[in-house]
């Protein structure tokens, strides 16, 4: 390795107030790669199959890639990765900003996480001196404030600081982590598990330089990526609108969820979308060396109060918005701000809160439940107050800060209709008339989530024409090049929207590491590291009863839009299903064979799962 790594591993041990650095195994650098490969290792040597989450022998690893903090287009990415209190399962999730970058300046790749600090703390790095400081005083303020605070304190507003709020004190199974006023790491859990561990925050300045093997090279290949990405005819609806643009495509497929995925089509589409969005725009934002700027400075003033947040993205408003019915913009940045200081994920959160409105609807939970807040879709006033309760565990909202499998436990009449997979509540694309969507959210390794598999705009078009074997081969594809870019440490926006060619990775990594390789050797690292947190999933308790969509998309057909009738059949999906296993090298329980296995240089993971089975663990 000539460069891309800063060969060094940030290990703190909070229990015990230790703090050391190891040097990564040299084989990693091509078999992992980086990022969430070194840490999908990580957890699979060192955490036990029956670890408590958010227990002191829980690890959180945060990895960087080589191409992150390098003049690679959207190269500010860090994945966090662990065993995720939500699902109980393998959990990773991704921030941007400048925090990675900022953390190779600072001399180290990763951040190898463990134990319980005694009292609250954060973690102080600052180019390569590291230590704990006491964060009492910080303690039971929002990330937003936390942040802001913390920059005061230090004196130097360009520190890069990675915090929780008090969802993540209070152990909100999807609380998060928040970055550069509004980055956040969200989904599957990662602020419960720092909370757990009482960091308020980490963090981190640096000034190293970031080694590269063959400079002109690399800035031959950063040219030519720059320029093909400043030439993209549509480079300006993105920096215009980012990912917000988005509403007006899903609801004009018909795939929005509305009113908790009853609908497919929302009428007051426009108002949340992004044309609306323009009007309160104040200005663009990227990050780490990203040419698209597609964060978006919004401000709202109501009075005196002023409400600032970068946001907000698609997601965060098909499922603060169309999803609880929410047809004011205004409202939706409220949440999303919320959320932010709160340190919770706006995917999970509209997804119950929708859930719940829809059980409101229909008689299942009542008034005296919720507190006396009338929650039905379109209360936007009952979202904002929700997302408080969720935060503080306060009432309903302490039942409901489990997630949703402790929420349709206590209420076993929302099953049905809970929009979930492997305890992951699903972010916002409706599968019904996409099969191939629906197998993507349900072999996704974190759970429903779409950063695995975008695939519902190619699976629409060829609805009627492809075969279970092309769609499987799309969602496969999909599962390995999308992971990548996490591995190597760059956002893949660049790749869907600005169809940069994926081989020009390769071309990166090449120059950057003086480690000669090509996008099919990467791609079949990434097939590995699929197969690697398949086999932590196995282990857990994982099989193909879990592979499936929710109920909904195989029993309540669309009932209006472009799309009114479609319903995926339950024989259709279980032959996608047979016809995804056998082209992983899979068993037709979802097993990865021990041949697939010894194929990706994994044979030790095989060896590992026969003895579970010898176990009888409760996989079969």
């Amino acid at each position: 390795m000539k460069g891309g790594y800063m060969g060094s591993t940030l290990r703190i041990d909070l229990s015990k107030n230790k703090i050391s650095e190891e040097k990564p195994e040299k084989s990693w650098a091509v078999k992992y790669v980086g990022g969430r490969g070194w840490g999908a290792r990580k957890v699979w040597e060192e955490v036990g199959v029956n670890v408590d989450p958010l227990g002191p022998d829980n690890l959180v690893f945060f990895g960087s890639g080589p191409l992150t903090g390098l003049l690679v287009p959207s190269a500010g990415k860090m994945s966090i990765v662990s065993i995720s209190p939500a699902t109980g399962i393998y959990a990773d999730s991704n921030v941007g900003g400048a925090f990675g970058a900022e953390l190779k300046q600072a001399g180290y790749d990763a951040i190898a996480l463990r134990g319980v600090s005694k009292k609250p703390v954060y973690i102080m790095i600052d180019d390569g001196d590291v230590e704990l400081r006491e964060a009492k005083e910080y303690w039971g303020a929002g990330a937003l404030v936390t942040e802001e605070q913390l920059k005061k304190d230090i004196g130097d507003n360009n520190i890069h600081v990675l915090a929780i709020g008090p969802a993540g004190e209070n152990l909100v199974k999807f609380a998060c982590m928040t970055s550069d006023y509004g980055r956040n790491a969200g989904r599957t859990g990662m602020g419960a598990i720092m909370g757990s561990k009482k960091v308020k925050a980490i963090v981190v300045r640096g000034f190293k330089d970031i080694p590269i093997a063959d400079v002109d090279r690399f800035m031959d290949i950063a040219y030519e990526s720059y320029r093909l990405i400043s030439e993209n005819e549509i480079l300006d609806i993105w920096q215009r609108q980012g990912t917000l643009q988005v509403i007006d495509w899903a609801n004009e497929r018909g795939v929005l969820p509305t009113k908790n995925f009853q609908e497919t089509v929302f009428e007051q589409a426009e108002e949340i979308g992004g044309d609306k969005m323009e009007e309160v725009k104040t200005t663009s934002r990227a990050c780490f060396a990203c040419p698209m700027t597609c964060g978006n400075y919004c401000v709202i003033r109501e009075g005196d109060t002023k409400v600032v947040v970068e946001g907000p993205e698609y997601e965060t408003a098909a499922m603060l918005g169309s999803a609880c019915g929410i047809r004011d913009l205004k409202t939706i940045i409220k949440a999303n701000n919320l959320c932010d200081d709160l340190g919770i994920d706006t995917i999970s959160s509209g997804n119950l809160i929708g859930l719940l409105m829809e059980a409101y609807e229909k008689g299942i939970i009542t008034k005296d439940e919720t507190g006396g807040i009338e929650l039905k879709f379109g209360n936007g006033e009952a979202v904002l107050k929700m997302l408080e309760m969720i935060a503080k565990r306060e009432g309903i909202g302490g039942i409901v800060a489990e997630g949703v499998k402790a929420v349709t436990e206590k209420w076993k009449e929302m099953k049905p209709f809970a929009m979930q997979t492997k305890g992951l509540e699903q972010s916002a694309y409706d599968t019904r008339a996409s099969p191939g969507m629906a197998l993507a959210y349900a072999t996704c390794d974190v759970g429903a989530h779409h950063s695995r598999a975008w695939v519902i705009s190619k699976d629409l078009e060829m609805r009627d024409k492809w075969t279970a074997e092309d769609r499987a081969k799309l969602v496969i594809y999909h599962q390995h090049v999308r992971p990548l870019f996490d591995c190597l440490g760059v956002c893949r926006l660049e790749w869907i929207e600005l169809s940069i060619d994926e081989n020009i990775y390769a071309d990166f990594y090449t120059s950057i590491t003086g480690i000669k390789t090509t996008l099919k050797e990467l791609l079949e690292r990434s097939e590995a590291i699929y197969n690697l947190t398949r086999a932590i999933n196995v282990v857990r308790g994982i099989s193909r009863a879990d592979d499936y969509p929710p109920e909904r998309v195989f029993c309540d057909p669309i009932p209006s839009g472009p799309l009114r009738g479609r319903l995926l059949q339950r024989e259709e999906y279980d032959r996608l299903l047979d016809t995804y296993y056998r082209l992983r090298g899979w068993s037709d329980k979802g097993i990865p064979t021990k041949e697939t296995l010894k194929r990706l240089g994994l044979k030790e993971v095989a060896l590992e799962l026969e003895k579970s089975r010898k176990l009888k663990r409760k996989y079969k």
